[in-house]
């Protein structure tokens, strides 16, 4: 095949059908390639057909990302997991100018290296140790779409294969479906290069950060478990019976029944100003759908969403160090979990509204991601930690935190999901499925958005004719409430940079405590702004600091 003398052009098919029934008789796969001896060249020409067959990345091939920016090294099997979960959902790693230019110089010097060696293995390797090679991971869709948000303009690549592949200038690919075997080592003399300057160490996500009450295993395994198996068959039955029949609810892992009559307990300590908010905004809105219409807006496309998402990220600086998932399979309108090791925030698609989805970041990022990258530098960033310092339970104050982000600059920031929240898990503990659907209609007119809200609120529960509910939910409004009860003397600064401690900690910790490198979203850097709108929230939901005196 490797013949140094020149070889007529008519003699390439010659040649072509040689290497073809050659490779057919070993059983091997071949890649286009460009061999060359001296002065004179041969080249293996294939067929465009056959090319947009076999040599098309599909969605099977294995994947791998430049793990320098992320949080953990991770496998190209852990990633591809990663990004692939969920229904009808689209997967994105938002990658920072820092990883972008770590790669630009990366590429420079494997260019440089290469013009004095030979490559020591065969590019079919995907999980070379190379420090050169920094392929960027494509996340893909069930839709077949493959996106990359990047700065750089994408490029549509299409092909016989049934899913089209977006691909942007960060993007390179490994493996390959035709190869030939690899030369065989030679030894090459050691250049001295300047070494590349590393990207800034983040911090691990490891189970000290997913300890908190909020990112804990513990936490994740329960809400996994309360998340019915039959959710939609259950649902199509209620929606025929014209709302009469009481879901039977299964569940893969049922959670111990213990941990059950932990979280089947309801409050009616807040009742009356859930009642009282819901209400006033009614009073001025007509309906939760006027209401959610006017405040929301329109709801968002995907593209939008990324655009959104970047910006905010951008803003806090923190893009490239969160894995984006969207979905339509989320009870709650966003989570921010970590998976295997890589914080992952997954939006809600449907209820994803254009004033609103800032709120939902501010939320997310601006408190729950800071305050657990935060949580990770203290003394009490693991249970032992914890206990040694002898700390409060992080919620209700981390919900109730985000919560009060969620509105913080809406035009009429009403604590209405809060509120209903809350007044739903209520009512859930002494009314069954039915009832429950049949009561909160005062208050939501959707058929599909009660819904949501029933499930919520009777989840973990495989009898819904009974009474009870899941009653995690009283937690946001419960927080918000005692965080107003004493916004006048909490430093918000240091709730923050303390990590996952309640407000109550805060004064007794802040002299044991890691300040520096602390990071603060920047809706926190204008404590005057900060204030006033805390103030605004009290004056729209009619809230007065006698009345939360006496209720806390």
């Amino acid at each position: 095949i490797l013949n140094p003398e020149p070889v007529p052009a008519n003699h390439t098919l010659t040649c072509t059908q040689r290497v073809n029934k050659q490779i057919k008789r070993k059983g091997q796969d071949l890649t286009r390639r460009q061999w060359q001896k001296g002065s004179d060249k041969e080249k293996l020409h294939w067929p465009e057909h056959e090319l947009a067959k076999k040599f098309v990345l599909s969605a099977e091939e294995a994947l791998t990302i430049d793990s320098k920016r992320s949080f953990s090294n991770l496998s190209s099997g852990v990633l591809k997991d990663t990004f692939t979960t969920g229904t009808s959902s689209y997967n994105v790693l938002l990658q920072s100018k820092e990883e972008r230019k770590h790669h630009s110089q990366k590429r420079f010097s494997s260019a440089h290296s290469k013009q004095h060696r030979k490559p020591s293995k065969s590019p079919s390797s995907s999980h070379s140790k190379d420090p050169s090679r920094t392929p960027a991971l494509v996340p893909v869709t069930s839709t077949g779409t493959w996106y990359c948000l990047d700065r750089q303009s994408a490029v549509l690549v299409t092909s016989s294969v049934p899913s089209p592949v977006k691909f942007t200038r960060d993007i390179s690919v490994t493996g390959s479906g035709l190869a030939l075997p690899p030369k065989p080592k030679n030894k090459v003399k050691r250049r001295n290069l300047t070494p590349l300057p590393k990207p800034k160490q983040q911090p691990q996500l490891c189970r000290s950060f997913e300890k908190g009450d909020d990112f804990s295993g513990k936490k994740l395994c329960i809400l996994t478990a309360i998340k019915p198996i039959n959710l939609e068959k259950e649902k199509l039955r209620f929606f025929k019976s014209d709302y009469t029949y009481n879901p039977q609810f299964e569940y893969a892992n049922p959670s111990l029944p213990g941990v059950l009559a932990k979280h089947s307990h309801a409050s009616d300590r807040f009742l009356k100003q859930s009642i009282n908010i819901m209400e006033l905004t009614l009073q001025k809105y007509g309906s939760y759908e006027k209401f959610e219409q006017a405040t929301g807006g329109s709801l968002l496309s995907k593209t939008r969403i990324w655009s959104h998402v970047r910006k905010y990220m951008m803003k806090e600086g923190c893009l490239g160090e969160i894995v984006v998932h969207l979905t339509e399979d989320l009870l709650s309108r966003a989570s921010m979990t970590v998976v295997n090791g890589c914080p992952t925030l997954t939006i809600n698609i449907s209820t994803a509204r254009e004033h609103w989805l800032e709120g939902m970041l501010r939320h997310e990022i601006g408190t729950h991601y800071f305050r657990g990258i935060n949580n990770l530098q203290q003394p009490w960033n693991s249970w032992i930690g914890r206990k040694k310092h002898e700390l409060k339970p992080n919620n209700p104050t981390e919900e109730g935190l985000a919560s009060i982000h969620s509105v913080l600059f809406r035009k009429d920031p009403f604590l209405w999901r809060a509120a209903l929240l809350y007044y739903t898990v209520y009512q859930a503990s002494q009314m069954s499925f039915c009832e429950l659907f049949k009561d909160i209609g005062r208050f939501v007119k959707d058929p599909n958005t009660r819904w949501d809200y029933c499930v919520r609120a009777k989840r973990g529960w495989t009898d819904t004719s009974q009474p009870g509910c899941f009653s995690k939910d009283q937690v946001y409004l419960d927080g918000i409430l005692q965080i107003l009860r004493f916004r006048e003397s909490i430093d918000f600064h240091l709730l923050t940079a303390l990590g996952k401690v309640s407000y109550e900690d805060v004064d007794r910790l802040k002299e044991l405590a890691v300040t520096e490198n602390m990071r603060v979203p920047h809706f926190l850097h204008d404590h005057s702004r900060y204030m006033e709108h805390l103030e605004k929230i009290m004056e729209v939901n009619e809230l007065t600091d006698a009345e939360l005196k006496h209720l806390i």
